[in-house]
């Protein structure tokens, strides 16, 4: 049976914070999405003092930023603006691999996906990630500032009315029509969020 899977962005909150929103949902593995897991402002996230402080709080580290973060290293990721392509993304083998990666540890126990931005809408572990956990099956649970637990089709409703969809957001009937309309708003709200790189720079590669 698989377990709860959660996301978090850490923002500005303390290490402290961290780990008791870790114990309160029972969370045992924290896998690390970001590209670069540091933090200039808060360097208790940086991966190495994530690896120290971590065990000591009974939670498991594990880097997945090579695999799932929002700024890869292929060229190809990239579209010919310089933003991060997510569908490209999802569809290359190393996503692919991470997201398995996920689904396996998914069988031990319960794990929560963190990145830095507290707010989902302005991170690519919703925008980049959610969709592949959903298409494989799976319903993220996203940790907010307070420990408040947002369902994933909350946050896609918040997405909706984000990108003026709000007509096809909460109950709708017609699920046809949300997930047109969905597949609308997270392409909309990756430009606007996506890591980007100067185009010149993309065509270098």
């Amino acid at each position: 049976m698989t377990h709860r899977l959660f996301t978090i962005g850490h923002s500005a909150m303390q290490l402290s914070t961290l780990l008791e929103t870790l114990q309160q949902f029972n969370i045992r593995l924290l896998v690390d999405v970001r590209s670069k897991p540091q933090s200039f402002h808060h360097p208790h996230f940086d991966r190495g003092d994530l690896e120290r402080t971590l065990p000591a709080a009974g939670v498991s580290y594990l880097f997945l930023g090579e695999e799932l973060g929002g700024r890869p290293d292929d060229p190809e990721a990239y579209a010919s603006d310089g933003v991060v392509d997510y569908r490209t993304r999802r569809r290359s083998y190393a996503f692919r691999a991470g997201l398995e990666r996920v689904e396996q540890e998914l069988a031990q126990h319960d794990l929560a996906l963190m990145c830095a931005e507290e707010d989902p809408l302005q991170c690519h572990r919703f925008l980049m990630i959610c969709p592949g956990l959903v298409a494989a099956g799976l319903e993220p649970l996203h940790i907010r500032k307070g420990g408040i637990l947002e369902t994933q089709r909350e946050t896609e409703d918040r997405l909706l009315e984000a990108q003026q969809f709000g007509a096809v957001a909460g109950a709708s009937l017609f699920s046809g029509d949300r997930a047109e309309a969905l597949e609308s708003a997270y392409d909309a709200q990756a430009k606007q969020a996506a890591f980007r790189i100067e185009p010149a720079e993309a065509e270098r590669w």
